[in-house]
């Protein structure tokens, strides 16, 4: 939108943050701490806000030596070119990352190699790279997958609801750009249906994450059909279009990175779905024994047991993500089949067990999943010749890991790559300010995260969570520097009068009778949860009301059904976690609990 001299301006804030994520969190609390006025909003709803760092494992990448470090991020990057200025500033932040976290989160920084050694593999991602011994995890808990570098980010947030003001459901539309200085002096936002100018005096940050939900981007950056995501299901590429509308150059845009079985994939879900990440235990089950994976042709395309790298695999000497399969299968016999069945989380995982297609013969499987039959017989010949040789030419899956496929029937369940997040978007610089396609600044305009995330070929886990923190911090402080003289106009002369929109950060009460009890709990994956328990005379449970959360639609949800109804049959809080919803889990029984303790 081109700016006018007689706009008329719904609110005014020194600063704007769109995405109500890592970085954007970050972002606002700096800039809050520089004594600005800021706007923060996020497309999804309340309870649903954190983008991918809530599903994220939580790990902060961090270096323990600065030249060693940079060698290591060289390497990741080659033979990608990136700026050097801009590696220095992110490696110097990863090295103080313990420093960072101890300072603003106010939490003790834990390190993965003192309290997990053994998932080395994990901090030192490609250990034949110089420099990767000094690659570690800062943590703010010594646990992975539990929400908790969120919840303190957002918690920072909260404890600033003075100078930020937070709305929910509230989507960017587009900025608003001063067609002669090309400064870009507010945005558009849609609340409740209805479009808002809002004026950004000092700036706007865009901190809105990836494209990994938008199909159209999907197929035209990164040249796939069907992705799952992991992580956030509203990352929809606004930035991405909101950068690019004021003439930002764009910058890794066919980076992205999986996680799960194989190669990183799951098990396909519909088209909206997040997919379930699968690691360890289960991924071996599928990637070992009487079982392989075929792609669109009906023949195999990789080495099924070989380690993933966050969705890269090694081809001819350097590790990328496997061209994309439409439909892709698993096949496997009975015996697989069995196993598979038996595992607790596989065998009871609908999309698994909805999904299985049953034949007496390979041609037979062919023809229920729409392959050429006499290539998937001849698929299944050279697995099983394979493995009677201990020797997979086409492949090289360690003889360790083959078996023939026995029995009567075989068995196929459709697959799908998974995607992480995708690290294209728009250029930034060391400021944190986005770059034109003519390597101009655009004045006002600021970036952070995984939109035109710093990652330009391979990645290392924690990378991107440590680049929420760092350009998080910068984003928000330079933004937050006063462009204006005074509280006018510039481009009209006319006064401005302050006006702030009602933000939804509150905190709601609940009534309670005899013997109820409200509990709180930030231990899950989602928002607060908040429950009412009632108590008889005698202190035993009778019934736990679950007021509010925001958990994850898939098992999350299991655990807030189940677990209530469990703690009251067994008149205790201890009982058994809910398969793969550990936090939800971990933060009802803390709701609960703490209700409990209010009983005199």
């Amino acid at each position: 939108m081109i700016y006018q001299a007689d706009i008329e301006w719904d609110a005014n804030y020194d600063v704007v943050v769109l995405g109500f994520g890592g970085a954007g969190a970050t972002a606002a609390r700096f800039a809050a701490d520089q004594d600005a006025r800021v706007l923060l909003v996020d497309a999804a709803p309340e309870g649903h806000e954190g983008g991918n760092t809530r599903y994220s494992a939580q790990l902060l990448g961090t270096g323990e030596d600065f030249n060693k470090m940079k060698k290591y991020y060289q390497q990741l990057t080659a033979p990608m070119s990136l700026d050097e200025e801009m590696i220095d500033t992110y490696v110097k932040g990863m090295v103080a990352m313990p420093e960072y976290v101890s300072k603003y989160l106010e939490v003790e920084p834990c390190s993965a190699k003192d309290y997990a050694p053994q998932s080395r593999w994990a901090f030192e991602e490609f250990p034949e790279y110089e420099g990767s011994e000094t690659h570690d995890f800062t943590t703010v808990a010594k646990s992975w997958f539990d929400a908790s570098l969120w919840q303190i980010l957002k918690n920072q947030v909260s404890k600033r609801q003075s100078k930020i003001d937070v709305l929910y459901n509230t989507p960017a539309i587009e900025l608003i750009q001063n067609g002669q200085t090309r400064v870009i002096e507010g945005v558009v936002i849609e609340r409740d249906n209805k479009r808002l100018n809002v004026q950004a005096k000092n700036g706007v940050v865009l901190a809105t994450g990836g494209f990994e939900n938008n199909q159209r981007m999907i197929e035209d950056y990164l040249g796939a059909k069907k992705l799952a995501p992991l992580g956030t299901l509203y990352n929809k590429g606004d930035g991405v279009r909101l950068a690019q509308e004021v003439g930002a150059d764009l910058w890794h845009m066919h980076n992205f990175e999986s996680l799960g079985l194989l190669h990183g994939m799951a098990f396909a879900v519909p088209q909206g779905e997040r997919g379930r990440l699968m690691l360890g235990e289960q991924n071996e089950k599928v990637a070992h024994g009487s079982a392989f994976v075929i792609g669109d042709d009906g023949t195999r395309y990789f080495n099924e047991a070989e380690e993933n790298r966050h969705g890269h695999i090694k081809n001819h000497g350097q590790w990328k993500v496997p061209i994309n399969q439409v439909h892709p299968y698993l096949i496997f016999d009975s015996k697989k089949k069995e196993e598979l069945d038996h595992d607790p989380i596989i065998g009871s995982y609908a999309p698994y067990y909805n999904q299985i297609i049953s034949a007496s013969s390979p041609a037979e499987l062919a023809e229920k999943i729409e392959i050429e039959p006499a290539v998937l017989n001849q698929t299944v010949a050279r697995f099983n010749h394979a493995c009677e040789e201990h020797n997979d030419s086409e492949f090289h899956r360690a003889s360790t890991t083959l078996q023939a496929f026995t029995g009567a029937e075989i068995f196929a369940v459709k697959l799908e790559q998974t995607m992480l997040n995708t690290q294209g978007g728009p250029r930034r610089n060391v400021k944190a300010e986005i770059i034109d396609t003519k390597g101009q600044v655009i004045p006002h305009l600021y970036s952070a995260g995984e939109l035109g995330g710093i990652s330009a070929n391979q990645y290392q886990g924690g990378g991107n969570l440590a680049e929420c923190l760092i350009w998080g911090k910068i984003a928000g402080e330079n933004a937050a520097i006063p462009k204006l003289a005074n509280e006018a106009d510039v481009a009209s002369g006319a006064s401005v009068s302050e006006k702030h929109l009602n933000s939804d950060l509150r905190r709601e009460t609940y009534p309670t009778a005899k013997n109820q009890y409200i509990g709180r709990s930030s231990r899950g994956m989602g928002d607060e949860i908040v429950v009412r328990v009632t108590v008889d005379e005698n202190k035993n449970l009778q019934e736990i009301e679950v007021l509010k959360q925001a958990e994850s639609a898939d098992y999350g949800q299991k655990a807030i059904e189940i677990l209530p109804k469990e703690m009251v049959k067994q008149n205790r809080t201890d009982v058994d976690a809910i398969t793969g919803a550990s936090s939800t889990s971990r933060g009802l029984r803390d709701a609960v609990n703490d209700a409990l303790s209010k009983i005199k």
